[in-house]
């Protein structure tokens, strides 16, 4: 096993989160609203009345943030480990997920479990452990690795 010690960033890992918290933390204070990536891009297909502008802004603010931020310093590489049917498998796979388990990692994860919801709290174990097993199986089981 090989650990990426550069990429070790506690620091940083530490103020996204607080980031996060705090952004998840003034849209339900403001607006009422979990702060759940899928709910909110959902809710831009089919918006209720006076729904369209908030969700448009949170999104643009996700696209845009590491746009900026790519202005003060220099945005590491990507690198996609998976092809082009793998990811879109990947993706419809999360979607499905998303919408048996009524939401996503930032609704369950980050504002259901700070509202101490036992729903939320199943959901993301569930969530974790179908990551966890998925790495295992595509790295040891089918590769070898």
């Amino acid at each position: 096993m090989h650990i990426a010690w550069h990429s070790f960033t506690p620091w940083l890992s530490l103020s996204g989160g607080i980031l996060i918290g705090l952004a998840a933390a003034l849209l339900i204070l403001l607006n009422g609203r979990i702060a759940g990536i899928s709910g909110i891009v959902g809710g831009l297909f089919s918006p209720s009345k006076g729904e369209l502008a908030w969700r448009v802004l949170f999104v643009l603010g996700l696209v845009t943030a590491p746009l900026l931020y790519a202005l003060v310093t220099t945005l590491p590489p990507i690198e996609i480990g998976a092809g082009k049917l793998e990811l879109l498998l990947a993706g419809l796979l999360v979607g499905i997920g998303t919408r048996y388990g009524a939401g996503c990692t930032s609704g369950h994860g980050v504002c259901g479990l700070a509202r101490l919801s036992p729903r939320s709290l199943a959901a993301t174990l569930i969530f974790m452990a179908a990551g966890f097993a998925t790495v295992y199986v595509l790295r040891h089981l089918l590769t070898g690795n």
